[in-house]
């Protein structure tokens, strides 16, 4: 319906035009050597000036900064000679009555006959109430990673960073940019997110708890009543961990699909019920990844290297800016899968040979492992423990390097 509007609106524009430019050669046609035509030809030069040099928007972003009690909003078009323009900014609450107030506020200062998107980092949790909202009101949202909103940031001529600053970068981030469409994630992946997330906790307080049980026991005179508060501490969190898992294991029973994508992970080795949920949960079921370098990158286990001449040779490293629970989930797994798997155990061996760090080839087995996840949910198919042999046995050379993501 809006692209039907927008062609009128134009049809409509293109036949003013042309009604001018007909009068203004009628006009002409008809001046007698000596009149007066100076003024009023001016005029009609004038109206011709504006309709031809007029500018037509083409996108609109409306960039957000999340704070946990403020919205900082930076507005941004840009026209068909692909000129962007920043042209207004606004704060509102990070609450349901300022994310109204700032819909308002954008339809009064925007064009309606073009599409609005609204573009923001992602923080922690403090965007996801926003995010639900617009896409409550049927608004198109982008939510961008931060390692590429600093990275954009560094390119602009930005000396001091504010919440204004900010706002305004992701707005000129957002206009310059293709961005994917954020989809609100499924009920299902939503609910395993947060029993992970909270499971995750209880593992890291459950461990704080365990040195503070021996810090007491190795004392030369432990308090009995104290030993015997934090053995109940732990008790009960080994209790609560056990519910979570119940639940998680009842939320993938509970829809087939996933169900069906989960058993045919866990045929990776090292890859369990629980690290499977974690991975489709913080992925949203992968719903937004295009391809395994994608995937890599939004886990942090993209490369990064600084090498420049003869002088400078930074060591390669994995950026570790992206979702660390996506890499903790991998930590475990990957030791697993080196010990029990050829084809795991020879992108270690290989790794470690090279570089001399074992950590770098446990590393370069998360990464692999990961993918192989995204691989499984692309073909949807078992993994081939015997991959390796059936290569050999074709004369086929595997490539290592490949296979490990260097």
């Amino acid at each position: 319906m809006l692209v039907e509007r927008n062609d009128l609106i134009l049809f409509y524009l293109f036949e003013f035009e042309q009604n001018v430019r007909n009068t203004v050669n009628l006009y002409i046609q008809n001046i007698q050597p000596g009149d007066k035509t100076k003024g009023r030809f001016s005029l009609f030069s004038f109206s011709v000036h504006q309709i031809i040099d007029m500018k037509k928007i083409v996108k609109q972003v409306v960039g957000i900064d999340v704070a946990q009690k403020e919205l900082v909003v930076s507005l941004g078009r840009m026209y068909d000679d692909w000129t962007p323009e920043l042209y207004a900014g606004k704060s509102f609450a990070n609450t349901q009555k300022g994310f109204e107030k700032l819909m308002q506020w954008v339809n009064k200062q925007m064009d309606e006959f073009v599409c609005i998107g609204y573009v923001m980092e992602a923080t922690g949790v403090y965007h996801e109430p926003l995010a639900y909202f617009l896409d409550e009101k049927s608004q198109q949202i982008s939510i961008i990673l931060p390692n590429k909103m600093s990275n954009y940031m560094r390119t602009l001529d930005v000396k001091t960073i504010t919440d204004k600053t900010a706002s305004e970068a992701i707005a000129k981030f957002g206009l310059e940019r293709k961005l994917d469409l954020w989809k609100k994630p499924k009920e299902i992946y939503r609910s395993m997110k947060q029993l992970t997330r909270e499971r995750d906790q209880i593992v890291e307080e459950r461990s704080m708890v365990k040195n503070h049980l021996h810090a007491e026991e190795s004392e030369a005179y432990p308090n009995k009543s104290s030993i015997e508060r934090i053995n109940e501490r732990i008790r009960m969190l080994n209790k609560q961990e056990k519910a979570i898992k119940n639940e998680i294991a009842a939320l993938i029973a509970s829809e087939k699909e996933v169900k069906g994508l989960v058993e045919k992970m866990t045929s990776i080795p090292g890859i369990g019920d629980l690290t499977a949920a974690i991975i489709l949960a913080e992925t949203n079921g992968f719903e937004l990844i295009r391809n395994k370098r994608q995937l890599a990158s939004y886990a942090g286990f993209d490369v990064k290297e600084k090498s420049s001449g003869t002088s400078v040779k930074g060591k390669a490293r994995i950026s570790k800016k992206g979702n660390r629970h996506l890499r903790k989930a991998m930590h475990l797994p990957a030791f697993s899968a080196i010990k029990y798997d050829e084809r795991f155990k020879a992108i270690y061996a290989r790794i470690v040979a090279k570089q001399g760090i074992k950590m770098k080839g446990a590393v370069a087995v998360q990464r692999k492992l990961l993918e192989m996840c995204y691989t499984i949910y692309k073909t949807n198919d078992l993994y081939d423990r015997e991959y390796l042999k059936k290569r050999e046995q074709k004369g086929t050379v595997v490539d290592l390097n490949q296979e490990s993501g260097q």
